[in-house]
């Protein structure tokens, strides 16, 4: 079994908390810089998660 590592578990936090949080903003608040902010980091969060897995 692959032991996983605190940056693992780390991004994966990450991935997480932006996707919540770029789904709160786009359905009950109106700021559209702060919703681009929190997608734009989510997705480099994944990626950056992908190419840790990959890597393994």
């Amino acid at each position: 079994m692959v032991e996983r590592t605190a940056l693992w578990y780390a991004l994966l936090t990450c991935v997480s908390v932006f996707g919540v949080a770029t789904w709160w903003l786009h359905n009950f608040s109106d700021k559209d810089n702060l919703k681009r902010i929190s997608a734009f980091s989510g997705v480099i969060s994944m990626l950056a998660f992908l190419m840790l897995n990959w890597g393994e």
